[in-house]
């Protein structure tokens, strides 16, 4: 059999390489003789770059950025030149990720989307045509405002400081400056999901518990999110991926910028459905597979590229929390889960606990 592994993160364990590593591994111990390719993808949030770059080449710039919480961290941009108009592609996660803030030491109401915004500035200042923004993996829920305000958007101090500052503004804010800056450019949003801003699939309902908000805490933001589309366009609040990014989505789509699944993108820039119709089967995988997993996500797109060339689709994860009649609807034809082996079977680290449910998985689809 031909086995095309094409794996999301495990957030928090594996990156998409790594992940796609250890399902292979643990599939050769029981079936040596399959050929597996190796296709790590990404959904616009962690990992996203470095899928691309494996995908489309181009090079690499460094760049020093605001944090979420102020202190500098390193980023980066990947240019690519050929094929198409000069393109930068930028990783938001690199600039305001869950990763850069220790647990204990998050500030879900603080936390701004202010180097993403810097990052975007430098890609308009390398003079490309069109930039890329892969969102997804935030630890800020400011609606974007950061962004907006590293940008030129006014009253900078009042956008520049987390989420939970937004319930403060009066009037409306003033884009300007920040939609001159990136004039001329083609500005395209990968997102990790199509929620909206607001609501209980929105940014900070739906996602603030991720990024260390209590219910207090998420209900603030709620308001806050709401004061803020109030400031600048509601309208724009109920579009699909507005949410994405703890609101980074919506500052890009008032922008102007065009949304896409982030997945979609990746499956794209590495030609998964040419690698598919040459397969006997799909493998993918992330940490937890729930409702967020269907709505854009990595999984979600394999599953639709082995519909649309007739190949199954199996998903590994560290957990399942999805439903056998939503698997049926979303293309997917199993899903096992980690947590669902014996533990005496599961190893000893992240890669072994996946190599060894692909081995137990690969006794039921190799043949």
């Amino acid at each position: 059999m031909r086995i095309v592994v094409a794996p999301d993160k495990f957030a928090g364990t594996l990156t998409a390489i790594e992940a796609a590593e250890a399902m292979a591994e643990g599939w050769r111990r029981t079936a040596p003789g399959d050929e597996l390719v190796l296709v790590p993808l990404s959904d616009g949030g962690p990992g996203f770059l470095e899928v691309l770059h494996a995908g489309l080449g181009g090079r690499i710039s460094a760049i020093e950025v605001t944090g979420p919480l102020g202190a500098r961290v390193s980023a980066e941009l990947l240019l690519v030149d050929d094929p198409g108009p000069a393109t930068a592609y930028i990783e938001v996660a690199l600039a305001a990720g869950l990763h850069l803030i220790d647990p204990a030491a998050r500030d879900p109401l603080g936390a701004s989307s202010y180097g993403v915004g810097e990052l975007i500035g430098a890609a308009a200042d390398a003079g490309v045509q069109r930039i890329v923004v892969g969102v997804g993996g935030t630890v800020s829920t400011d609606g974007g405002a950061g962004l907006l305000a590293a940008l030129g958007a006014v009253p900078s101090e009042g956008l520049r400081s987390g989420g939970g500052p937004l319930a403060d503004l009066t009037g409306k804010v003033d884009l300007t400056k920040a939609r001159e800056r990136l004039a001329g450019i083609e500005l395209v949003a990968a997102t990790d999901v199509d929620a909206p801003l607001l609501g209980p699939e929105g940014a900070a309902l739906g996602f603030g518990a991720q990024k260390g908000a209590d219910r207090a805490g998420r209900e603030q933001l709620e308001t806050a999110l709401r004061i803020w589309a109030t400031a600048t366009d509601g309208a724009v609040a109920v579009k699909g991926g507005a949410g994405a990014g703890g609101g980074i989505g919506f500052a890009l789509l008032l922008l102007g910028a065009t949304r896409v699944p982030g997945a979609q993108l990746a499956l794209d820039a590495v030609q998964l459905p040419v690698q598919a119709a040459k397969a006997d089967l799909l493998l993918t995988g992330e940490g937890a597979f729930d409702w967020q997993s269907l709505r854009g996500k990595v999984v979600a797109g394999v599953a639709r590229v082995g519909q649309g060339c007739g190949r199954p689709t199996v998903v590994l994860a560290g957990r399942v929390e999805v439903g056998k009649r939503e698997l049926s609807n979303a293309g997917i034809d199993s899903a096992y889960g980690i947590v669902d082996m014996p533990a005496s079977d599961r190893g000893h680290n992240p890669a072994d606990e996946l190599a060894a449910l692909a081995a137990r998985v690969a006794r039921t689809w190799s043949h």
